[in-house]
């Protein structure tokens, strides 16, 4: 173990997981950075087409060294709709990154956890208290004054804002199904589906729009690809590494990193209202993740009892 390793394994647990956070925020604003930058000469089908190639190539050891037991489910059909709503939540998002300011694109994509509220009640059965649901309400609020519908300006409500949306919706389901495929299925086995059917799913998209990248842009997509897979394995490792309603506030860090780059690459400058909105999303958002917090912490305690 190297000195560098030995003095990040003394720190605590949520530094620890602070800075896996951190690192997911940073491979994340790189590969948005990569869409916006290369999204006029590649449509978001085909952007989602590498993202997904990528993962499948990072798992592909996995999948030759493990064959048949890589894909071992009793439930096939949750797991292809969870593929099918994840690619296409992905083509939208890349849509949004391509077509809005990145800071606004950003501060729309925490709305997965205001669409988690309704879900967990409606597909998963959990008891959602009255405070939860406020947080919700006005999580959305906020996502209004962002928006502003019917208000001019360059963030009013339209298709960019409205994919971003339908895409947090999207993801949100991919999450609740994670939810219940958790229960009987290895997360092993759940990444392995995901790769496999999300590259199948992306295909129709990228013919559509299918144009034969410069060796420089394939290296770029390349990149972008396996940015997202990092982004993933990073905050993954954060949230098993950390306490996850200390870890939940780390991950907004996201949206300095998208204010910054989007201003200094792409002379985007946040408006007044996407601050005030944002703020309300990502204070109701982390509202919920406390009381899920406190809420996991009562039954522990209830059970060891």
């Amino acid at each position: 173990m190297t000195r560098a390793a030995r003095a990040f394994a003394g720190l605590s647990p949520n530094v620890r997981g602070a800075l896996w956070m951190t690192a997911s925020a940073l491979a994340f604003t790189v590969m948005t950075t990569l869409i916006k930058f290369l999204g006029e000469g590649y449509s978001a089908g085909l952007q989602t087409f590498y993202r997904q190639a990528a993962g499948f190539l990072i798992l592909l050891p996995i999948i030759l060294r493990h064959r048949s037991a890589a894909f071992a489910t009793s439930r096939p059909g949750l797991l292809v709709f969870r593929a099918g709503a994840g690619t296409l939540g992905t083509m939208l998002s890349f849509y949004a990154f391509q077509n809005m300011p990145l800071a606004d694109a950003n501060a729309l994509s925490f709305t997965r956890s205001l669409w988690l509220v309704p879900l967990a009640a409606f597909v998963v059965g959990e008891r959602i208290g009255s405070l939860r649901i406020f947080a919700a309400l006005a999580g959305f609020a906020g996502v209004l004054i962002m928006i502003r519908p019917g208000a001019g300006g360059e963030f009013a409500l339209g298709l960019p804002a409205l994919a971003m949306l339908a895409s947090s919706f999207l993801f949100a389901l991919t999450v609740t199904g994670m939810k219940v495929l958790t229960r009987d299925h290895a997360p092993t086995v759940l990444l392995v589906w995901a790769a496999a059917l999300g590259l199948v799913f992306s295909v129709p998209g990228a013919l559509i729009s299918w144009a034969w990248p410069t060796p420089t842009d394939l290296a770029l997509l390349s990149l972008m690809g396996v940015m997202g897979t990092a982004t993933q394995a990073f905050y993954i490792r954060g949230m098993a590494a950390g306490d996850a309603a200390a870890m939940a506030p780390v991950d907004y860090i996201r949206l300095v990193f998208a204010a910054a780059v989007g201003f200094l690459l792409f002379a985007e400058v946040p408006t007044v209202w996407t601050l005030v909105g944002a703020a309300v999303v990502v204070a109701s958002t982390l509202f919920i993740t406390w009381r899920e917090h406190a809420a996991s912490r009562a039954a522990e305690r209830a059970s060891a009892t």
